[in-house]
């Protein structure tokens, strides 16, 4: 499905540069990135998300139905109790993931930016006799990232969903550029945030995975994925791996040799040093960015085989790895 992308009205806030990939809509950043993350470590700013896909499902059968098609137990959730879950294919492999609240009334998640169509037209499949009804609404509500420690006041109604590093405020489009310039804090561009996900080894949908990536090769079995629950698609894959073998591949961080000058980028191949520059590829980079105090840092996915402590090469660049996930 091709994405249509939705540009922020914040882009006219001063200094603003506009990203791209991924994340085309919104602002890379506003002219000094280290000082932005400084200011998300800090618990100032704003990070506007806007281009990401809100889905809101609403109807008394809502969690109950979710908890069939989802790899996490939401049956039970409590209003105001954030949490993400993963759509999978019948094989066990990724194709959405998604970051929810229910607020009593309404489950509310955002998505990928551009795949909220797809992440429709899957629940929309499954509706059966259930009720509950489904809709797109990205032109209504905004995603932004306030960091934890924020004291940003969010008006009274307004959807949050809470998380360690931080809040989600679904903001009323209409309302966005009024609360970024009154509310907010400092403008934060997403190069910033995607620094601390980096730092933090939090995998994101169409970078640490490809076609047939599985939960486990990323860590997503500690968030996204309940163990314990009933059968929904892909499950079967997910029980086998857990109980029975390991994953193919593994998430690992890498520490990046601060001399080079460029970034390696998604993609990269990824070798053991001692096999040197033509050596067998063992994995790619997947995400990359310079922070404010590592320096340069990747995530990168690798063979399960790969040794824990062999240094690595990124199409080049001397790269000391963190495991992530454990061979």
């Amino acid at each position: 499905m091709q994405r249509q992308t939705l540009t922020s009205p914040l882009l006219s806030l001063p200094g603003a540069v506009p990203a791209e990939g991924p994340d085309e809509g919104v602002a890379a950043h506003y002219g000094d990135l280290f000082r932005e993350q400084r200011a998300l470590a800090d618990g100032k700013g704003f990070v506007d998300l806007s281009h990401r896909g809100v889905v809101a499902v609403t109807g008394q059968d809502r969690l109950a139905w979710l908890h069939l098609l989802l790899t996490q137990h939401v049956t039970d959730l409590p209003p105001g109790q954030a949490t993400e879950a993963l759509i999978l294919s019948a094989h066990g492999h990724i194709e959405h993931a998604l970051y929810l609240v229910d607020d009593g009334t309404t489950t509310w998640m955002h998505v990928e930016p551009g795949t909220q169509g797809d992440v429709i037209a899957y629940l929309e499949s499954m509706k059966f006799f259930y009720q509950v009804e489904v809709a797109d609404v990205t032109g209504e509500y905004a995603v932004v990232h306030l960091p934890a420690g924020s004291i940003a006041a969010v008006p009274e109604g307004w959807t949050v969903r809470e998380v360690p590093y931080g809040r989600d405020v679904l903001v009323p489009r209409a309302e966005l550029e009024g609360f970024a310039r009154e509310a907010a804090g400092v403008p934060v561009g997403v190069l910033a945030l995607e620094a601390l996900r980096i730092e933090a080894h939090r995998p994101r949908l169409g970078l640490e995975t490809d076609h047939r990536t599985i939960p486990h090769e990323l860590g997503w079995l500690e968030t996204a994925v309940h163990l314990d629950k009933g059968c929904y698609r892909g499950q079967e894959t997910v029980a086998r791996v857990h109980n029975l073998g390991r994953p193919p591949r593994r998430l690992v961080f890498l520490h990046l040799d601060g001399s080079e000058v460029k970034l390696p980028g998604h993609g990269t191949p990824v070798r053991i040093a001692a096999d040197g520059p033509d050596g067998r590829q063992i994995g790619i980079v997947t995400s990359s960015a310079r922070h404010w105090e590592l320096g340069p840092i990747a995530l990168a996915v690798v063979k399960r085989s790969t040794p824990v402590d062999a240094p690595l090469l990124a199409d080049g660049t001397a790269a000391n790895q963190e495991t992530v996930v454990e061979p």
